[in-house]
C-alpha cells in the first residue's frame, strides 16, 4: 500500500490545527486563541464532530493512518460518497490504522468522517501501489451550524450519522459543525469564528445549555441579537436561522438558577428575530425547536 501524507487541503469542516511529528489534529476553534477560552470549551472544541477527509482517488481500497489512542472504547469512522454512506470502521484502543476495502474501480470522491468523541491525530492516507489520489476540495454550499451536544452529537452511531452531517448529506452542503457539548453559551470568540468562516448558510441552535443559571432574562436576548450583529459584520445578507429548544420537559416551565426557563427562551429568541427583522435585517428567521 502507497502511504499518501496529508496536509490541511484534505479537510473539510476544521477551523484550525495542532501540528505535530507527522501529524495534524483537527479543531473546531482557531488554535492561537486557545488560551482566551475556558478549557471546557476547548476539550469539547477538540473533538472532531463534522470534520473529515475529502478526497478523490482510483484506489479500490483506502486506509487512515492516526496516532493510537489507548483510552477506553473504540473509535469509529465513516467513509461516504455524496449522500451514501460506504462503510464504518471500528478502532480499538492502541490501534492506528482503519482501512475500507471493496471500493468501486475508476475516480470517485470520498470522504472520511472522524470520531466526534475524542481527538484524533491524522498521519496518512493509504491507497492501493499504482493508484491516484489528490484532494477533492468541497465546492457545494457551505453550511456553518452552531449548537449544543444535540449538534455535537456524541450519541451518534457513527460520525456522519449526526443529524448535521445526515442534513449537510442529504442537502449536497459543505458543513462545518460548530456544536460543543455543554458549551453553547453565546461566547463572542464563537460569533467572531463564524463571521470570519465563508458561509452561504448560518444555523444557531441556541438556550438549552444555558437555561441552568449561565443568562439571565436581562442577558440572553442581547447576546444574541450580539452574536447575530457580529457575523453580520462579513455576512450581511447570509441567511440565517436562529433555532430555539427541542423539548426537555424538565426545563419547560422550571426556572433555572436566574429565572429562565425554555419557554421563556423561546419566547425571547422569537423576539429577538423580529426585531432584527423589523431593523431591517431581512434574512434573518426564527424556527421553534418544538417544531
Amino acid at each position: 500500500m502507497r502511504i499518501v501524507v496529508v496536509h490541511d487541503g484534505f479537510f473539510e469542516g476544521v477551523i484550525s490545527f495542532h501540528r505535530g511529528d507527522g501529524w495534524l489534529q483537527p479543531l473546531r476553534l482557531k488554535a492561537d486563541e486557545i488560551p482566551l477560552h475556558l478549557e471546557a470549551f476547548v476539550a469539547q472544541a477538540s473533538c472532531p464532530s463534522g470534520c473529515r477527509l475529502r478526497f478523490a482517488t482510483t484506489s479500490r481500497s483506502v486506509a487512515l493512518d492516526v496516532e493510537p489512542d489507548t483510552a477506553e472504547g473504540v473509535r469509529r469512522f465513516d467513509l461516504t460518497t455524496d449522500e451514501a454512506l460506504l462503510a464504518t470502521a471500528d478502532l480499538p484502543p492502541g490501534a492506528g490504522r482503519v482501512r475500507f476495502d471493496g471500493l468501486p474501480d475508476g475516480w470517485k470522491t470520498l470522504e472520511i468522517w472522524l470520531p466526534p468523541q475524542r481527538a484524533v491525530r491524522i498521519r496518512a492516507l493509504g491507497v492501493e501501489d499504482g493508484a491516484d489520489l489528490e484532494p477533492s476540495p468541497d465546492r457545494r454550499p457551505r453550511w456553518v451550524t452552531y449548537g449544543s451536544s444535540i449538534t455535537h452529537c456524541n450519541g451518534a452511531h457513527s460520525p456522519s450519522r449526526t443529524w448535521p452531517a445526515v442534513a449537510a448529506r442529504r442537502r449536497g452542503m459543505n458543513l462545518t459543525s460548530l456544536g460543543y457539548s455543554g458549551q453553547c453559551h453565546l461566547d463572542p470568540l464563537v460569533a467572531m469564528m463564524i463571521r470570519d468562516r465563508a458561509a452561504d448558510f448560518v444555523s444557531l441552535k441556541v438556550g438549552i445549555n444555558m437555561v441552568g443559571g449561565s443568562v439571565s432574562p436581562r442577558t440572553f436576548r442581547p447576546l444574541l441579537v450580539g452574536m447575530v450583529r457580529i457575523i453580520r459584520e462579513k455576512h450581511p445578507t447570509t441567511p440565517l436561522a436562529v433555532v430555539s429548544p427541542i423539548l426537555s420537559p424538565p426545563r419547560e416551565g422550571t426556572p433555572g438558577a436566574t429565572g429562565m426557563t425554555l419557554r421563556m427562551m423561546r419566547e425571547e429568541l422569537e423576539t429577538a428575530v423580529a426585531r432584527l427583522r423589523a431593523c431591517g435585517d431581512a434574512n434573518v428567521h426564527y424556527i421553534s425547536g418544538l417544531d
